[in-house]
């Protein structure tokens, strides 16, 4: 009975209630119900232009909330002010589909950007931290390269070392296997897998790859007409 009250009681890293988004005065979605708790693994999944890139966007503060409550690693998102915004952002890690690398440094110095831009300073420990990020995500030996040297799945591996850099509470993930092969796709995929149960992180993945899904599977949210569609509270 304890076990449950503490469960209970444990604040959930994403809590949308009633969530209305909107973009230029059109309603992109209404109605959002979410929860994520500390290490879920959760797919976001639906059609092109469903919205599931703005409820992510909303998710780290670059999509206004319309109205309803939105509580994201605990910062009340629904009432966002723009110097929040960073404090926000140290919490959670972003994974693109276009990878979004500094194509004019490499590998180690993308890194160590983002550590110097959230407030590190001491040389050591951003080394450490990059070194260890880097072996984290299968990459150790390719912190010299440019960019643009690397494969599309060894740029991937670095945007998610990236959004991994700050040890973030939530990985937002929108399309991360959208412009590669299969066979990257699926070791993508396992590193993620890998990195929310090795690191605890919640994981939210929009993706249209259900081949993936198949191969990986956890619990699946739909965006569809107009609104977020839980398949494991539907029905």
């Amino acid at each position: 009975m304890e076990n449950k009250e503490n469960e209970a009681h444990v604040e959930p890293i994403v809590l949308l209630e009633n969530v209305v988004i909107s973009h230029a005065e059109e309603q992109l979605l209404k109605d959002v119900n979410l929860r994520l708790d500390a290490g879920e693994y959760v797919y976001l999944i639906g059609k092109s232009g469903a919205g599931k890139t703005s409820l992510l966007r909303s998710l780290y503060g670059d999509q206004p909330i319309e109205s309803g409550r939105a509580m994201v690693c605990g910062v009340d998102v629904a009432s966002l002010r723009r110097r929040q915004v960073p404090a926000l952002r140290r919490q959670i890690g972003i994974v693109f589909q276009n990878f979004r690398l500094l194509y004019d440094r490499d590998v180690y110095a993308n890194l160590e950007f983002v550590l110097r831009a959230t407030g590190w300073k001491k040389r050591q420990e951003i080394r450490e931290q990059v070194e260890k990020t880097l072996a984290a995500v299968g990459i150790a030996h390719k912190a010299d390269a440019m960019p643009q040297r690397l494969s599309e799945g060894e740029q991937q591996r670095v945007g998610i070392a990236r959004a991994l850099i700050n040890n973030p509470k939530l990985i937002l993930a929108d399309e991360p296997t959208g412009n590669l092969d299969p066979v990257t796709s699926a070791e993508i995929m396992q590193l993620l897998v890998d990195v929310g149960r090795d690191t605890g992180t919640t994981m939210l993945i929009s993706t249209h790859d259900f081949m993936m899904i198949d191969r990986f599977p956890a619990r699946v949210v739909v965006c569809e007409n107009g609104t977020l569609v839980d398949t494991e509270h539907a029905g």
